[in-house]
């Protein structure tokens, strides 16, 4: 086994984010989990057999796609060297991101590869959206998101509907909690004009967003067709950056009936460039107040 320094322990983290959701804890506890066994020179087979499982568990374990066990994790952190104290506040923390989220209570209209990103967007420091068809989903009004829903969701009951629409109002609401991250929206001029729901659905979402940027947690920019003609990221994106010293920053791309997460560096860096380029090329916030104020004549 290596001699160098443990990596830093999670611990002052969670002190400092006692709020903290349980699907971030859990990514924060996997990357911990990485980074020991790693510093130790322990390879996931070696680990996996450890606690009785295979490579694959270690590997499921470290990014969060399988719920923690307090018995795994406290056998690998004997493994790793951690000492009888550190273990016991870890076996607590394992405990509370067990525990389940707000929103595994909306059921089955939370599919799989929606739950990383609803689990993870009220723990990031800043969310940055570009939407290429619709209002983002965190600046829509309730009928708005309905008609949506309902383009999306054709053959739903309507009671699934409905609670879709719940679940999405209950994001925004968490959104303007005390600590809620600054949502930074980047929206194409297409959207502005494509009547979703009918002129008196768009008459007051585009009031609302015309209210949004008043809002000092919200920064919203209208793509024109000409800066989206030049710079754009080809689709939808969601960008999740965290605090420093919490989570590797994460792109989401979200796809008809899945989603895909980004957290390589690399790849990260390609999105945050290009919302970096179309964001400079886009109207300021008080050039698209104007675009969003004309917008709204056209469906008086």
């Amino acid at each position: 086994m290596s001699a160098s320094p443990q990596p830093a322990s999670p611990l002052p983290l969670f002190e400092r984010r006692p709020d903290m959701g349980a699907r971030a804890m859990s990514r924060v506890l996997g990357n911990y989990l990485r980074a020991l066994r790693e510093n130790s020179g322990c390879s996931p087979a070696t680990a996996g057999a450890h606690i009785r499982a295979h490579a694959s568990k270690i590997s499921r374990m470290e990014t969060a796609h399988v719920s923690l066990k307090a018995r795994d994790v406290d056998e690998l952190l004997q493994l790793y060297g951690v000492d009888d104290a550190e273990r016991a506040e870890i076996a607590q923390l394992v405990q509370r991101s067990a525990k389940p989220d707000w929103w595994q209570s909306y059921g089955e209209v939370v599919p799989d590869w929606l739950q990383q990103l609803i689990g993870l967007e009220r723990d990031a420091h800043l969310v940055r959206t570009y939407e290429t068809q619709f209002v983002p989903g965190l600046l829509q009004t309730e009928d708005y998101a309905r008609a949506v829903v309902q383009s999306g969701h054709r053959l739903a009951p309507p009671q699934e509907n409905a609670k879709r629409v719940a679940l999405r109002l209950e994001r925004q609401r968490r959104m303007t909690e005390p600590g809620a991250p600054v949502l930074w929206a980047l929206v194409d001029e297409g959207v502005l004009h494509r009547p979703v729901g009918g002129p008196a659905v768009m008459r007051a979402q585009l009031r609302h967003l015309l209210d949004m940027l008043r809002r000092p947690g919200v920064r919203l920019q209208i793509a024109s067709y000409t800066a989206s003609a030049a710079a754009t990221p080809g689709t939808a994106v969601t960008y999740l950056r965290f605090g420093q010293g919490f989570l590797p920053d994460m792109v989401y791309l979200e796809h008809m009936t899945s989603a895909v997460y980004l957290d390589r560096l690399d790849d990260v860096d390609h999105y945050r460039a290009a919302l970096d380029e179309l964001s400079a090329l886009a109207a300021t916030p008080a050039a698209s107040r104007v675009l969003l104020e004309q917008a709204l004549q056209r469906y008086q």
